[in-house]
């Protein structure tokens, strides 16, 4: 868990404060394609133009305009020849700490797959990259909270963040480990909001009082608090970068406000594909089995593996994602972090209070091959007849037009996501049916150790705790 990553990031990293100055140390990324000449002359203009400080020249191939067997001259100007171009950027990254990387170099040196890898290499460092028409910005990660803390972060929508936070808070919990959930939603309050679970919980009351409000009566912390029983503070975002970076949040007014709660550690939740604007001590990424490699392993969308410490891949079971599919998205991030070992993982339904007995209705969010799954773990586990299911609660007029054909059921199970209050939670209430709500629990998948994932759960907890105490 005390990764190489880590330490560089704190060692000069993407969350530091910019120290106003009038120079920002830059590295500058040359070819030989270029005339030595060109690109001198190049760097000293763009340095006196944009205030940058040269303070070395990463030289990435290339031989049309430059002298066989010869060190080629850059008028004077420091520069390195790695052999390979993205472990030479890192190694400079690290050793140097500048601010900004330039990108003075063209194709045929410089295809786009490699410069989409040496962007998210820069913007864990903390620098920005420059290219001639584009700019990309490390997202601001300020170091605010004073107690320990562990950021939950999502490849995208619907890989199943939340539930993994609200796992590992009801693990907390179960530890006596007292904590908090920070969680940020393009559905949340317009100030931070603490929610203090009652001991009896949260019903269907209080849901239905949050959408008089003209709050989203689903938003994820709500489903944190609702799920792990523990206090929450709710904030908003809206918009993200291509490296994670909210547009508009007020998620670290949430922070400072859970920060004074009496818990032991701090859960900070990701919104989607956004990142948490506060620097965690550690970062665990949920990724659903699924999602592209590339969208994972390539470009600024590479920058979440990057500044993590473990990894959970969910949803690894066909006909979702088969063996090959699951098999490329491991090797992948193998081969991006050594130092990582991804925890693949299932979902299975936990209803919060029993169901043994009763005729049950099922919404989700779920694809439809997962909820037929669900249905089918439910009869089997739980011992309660599944008539029907729905997995539009994020399409509200097929959901109406699916409960309203249900048929005769006694029970309500739903996941608190989208239109679960709004729509299904007021028709079941209609109809004077019971309502439960479902946690889903992600559980090693087939041919994993069974209790890895809270075997994850205790490293990062070992981890926190050794790095807080200095060891």
């Amino acid at each position: 868990m005390d990764s190489a990553a880590r330490r560089r990031e704190r060692g000069g990293g993407q969350d530091r404060k910019i120290e106003e100055r009038k120079t920002e140390r830059a590295i500058f990324l040359v070819d030989g394609e270029h005339y030595p000449p060109v690109t001198a002359d190049a760097v000293r203009e763009l340095a006196a133009q944009r205030g940058w400080e040269p303070c070395l020249l990463l030289f990435l191939g290339g031989a049309e305009k430059v002298a066989a067997d010869s060190v080629p001259d850059f008028g004077g100007l420091p520069v390195r020849f790695p052999s390979d171009p993205a472990e030479g950027l890192e190694e400079a990254l690290c050793e140097l700490g500048p601010r900004a990387v330039v990108d003075l170099s063209d194709e045929p040196v410089m295809g786009q797959r490699l410069r989409l890898r040496l962007v998210s290499l820069t913007l864990r460092s903390g620098a920005s990259y420059f290219g001639a028409d584009f700019t990309f910005t490390p997202p601001l990660r300020e170091a605010l909270a004073e107690k320990p803390s562990i950021a939950v972060l999502g490849a995208g929508k619907r890989c199943g963040k939340t539930a993994v936070t609200a796992h590992l808070a009801r693990w907390l919990a179960g530890r006596e480990v007292p904590c908090a959930v920070v969680a940020m939603g393009r559905g949340g309050p317009p100030r931070p909001e603490l929610l203090q679970p009652p001991p009896c919980g949260i019903d269907c009351g209080y849901l239905l009082d949050q959408l008089e409000r003209g709050l989203h009566a689903a938003s994820d912390y709500i489903e944190d608090a609702l799920i792990a029983g523990v206090p929450t503070v709710g904030c908003r975002r809206c918009g993200a970068g291509m490296a994670g970076a909210p547009f508009v949040t007020n998620f670290r007014e949430g922070v400072a406000l859970a920060d004074g709660l009496p818990v032991e550690l701090l859960l900070l939740e990701g919104s989607g594909a956004a990142v948490p604007p506060v620097r965690a001590d550690l970062n665990l990424l949920v990724v659903n089995a699924d999602r592209p490699p590339e969208e994972l392993l390539r470009g600024p969308g590479a920058y979440r593996l990057l500044i993590s410490d473990a990894v959970i891949i969910t949803m690894c079971e066909e006909p979702g994602a088969d063996d090959r599919t699951i098999r490329r998205l491991e090797e992948g991030i193998r081969s991006a972090r050594k130092d990582i070992e991804p925890v693949k993982t299932v979902f299975r339904p936990f209803p919060l209070k029993p169901v043994e007995g009763r005729k049950i209705f099922l919404t989700c969010t779920a694809p439809q091959h997962a909820a037929s799954i669900m249905a089918d773990h439910l009869e089997r586990e739980e011992g309660c007849a599944v008539i029907g299911w729905s997995n539009a609660l994020a399409d509200r007029t097929r959901l109406r037009a699916e409960l309203e054909a249900a048929g005769d059921f006694e029970v309500l199970l739903t996941e608190l996501k989208a239109a679960a209050v709004d729509v299904a939670v007021r028709f079941a209430m209609q109809q004077g049916k019971e309502v439960v709500f479902l946690h889903n629990i992600p559980v090693a998948a087939e041919g994993e150790e069974e209790g890895k994932v809270e075997g994850l759960f205790a490293g990062l907890l070992h981890e926190l705790r050794r790095a807080r105490k200095g060891v």
